[in-house]
């Protein structure tokens, strides 16, 4: 099931709904990202006065770096023993279709495409065997990145917050079977990265339980899992786009 969130005709409301073959059902949840009821109003995702929004708007996002084999070997560096945790702040946020803005600050801002977690009800110190209990489901992302800022900082804070850092979208996937799930980026139509979940040194599960242990995960945060081997450079102009089977694709243009 594909779950989205979205406006109609420039509203600044925003509605939840399933989206399938091109029809969005509106929902209303009792209680968010748990319990839902479908209404009797139907849209055509087709519609131009339908905008798709991020699919969630987050309390934090906890990111995973150096998470995938052939990224490690990409580096040269040894596969962690941990999961290796950084945050991007709610701020970062966009949706598909939205702009990615390029610092002044920074002369090498990156693409990452990631799988993307949402958790689904509050979790604290769970065991990863009930991790599967606390996923609402995936999405798409872009772990923008200004490269040359977290080299020079030594650490990653400025590097990955900027506004629009975090393009996520464009729909929850609840249902996605997480053995081999492939994700591409494409740069301008040429494909840079293609790679799939099976090269993941830290499964869905892993991570999410390991981070339950540090924090408290609330409804509707996200979890980045990390990205895979052909990272690079944005430049103004460019347009990337994050595809991942069974999800659908999120494209931002870059200024």
């Amino acid at each position: 099931m594909k779950l989205i969130r979205f406006s109609y005709n420039n509203s600044k409301e925003y509605k939840f709904g399933i989206l399938k073959n091109d029809e969005i059902t509106e929902i209303t949840f009792r209680n968010f990202f748990t319990k839902y009821t479908k209404t009797k109003k139907n849209f055509s995702a087709t519609d131009k006065k339908i905008k798709i929004l991020a699919p969630t708007l987050p309390s934090k996002i906890i990111a995973v770096g150096l998470n995938y084999k052939d990224h490690a070997a990409e580096l040269k560096m040894p596969e962690p023993q941990e999961p290796l945790l950084f945050m991007k702040p709610p701020s970062a946020v966009i949706a598909a279709g939205e702009i990615i803005r390029l610092p002044k600050s920074s002369a090498q801002v990156d693409y990452e495409g990631e799988l993307a977690v949402i958790i689904k009800k509050k979790c604290f110190k769970i065991d990863e065997r009930k991790a599967k209990d606390y996923i609402l489901g995936y999405t798409c992302a872009n772990d923008v990145t200004a490269r040359d800022l977290q080299k020079k900082d030594g650490q990653w804070t400025r590097a990955k917050s900027f506004d629009t850092f975090c393009p996520l979208g464009p729909c929850i996937e609840t249902e996605l079977d997480l053995n081999n799930v492939i994700i591409k980026t494409y740069l301008n139509g040429e494909i840079k990265q293609d790679s799939t979940t099976a090269n993941f040194i830290f499964n869905v599960f892993q991570i999410t339980a390991f981070i339950s242990n540090i924090m408290t995960l609330l409804p509707g945060d996200v979890i980045l899992t990390g990205t895979p081997f052909g990272v690079g450079a944005l430049k103004s102009g460019d347009r990337i786009k994050i595809e991942i089977t069974g999800i659908g694709s999120l494209e931002n243009r870059c200024v």
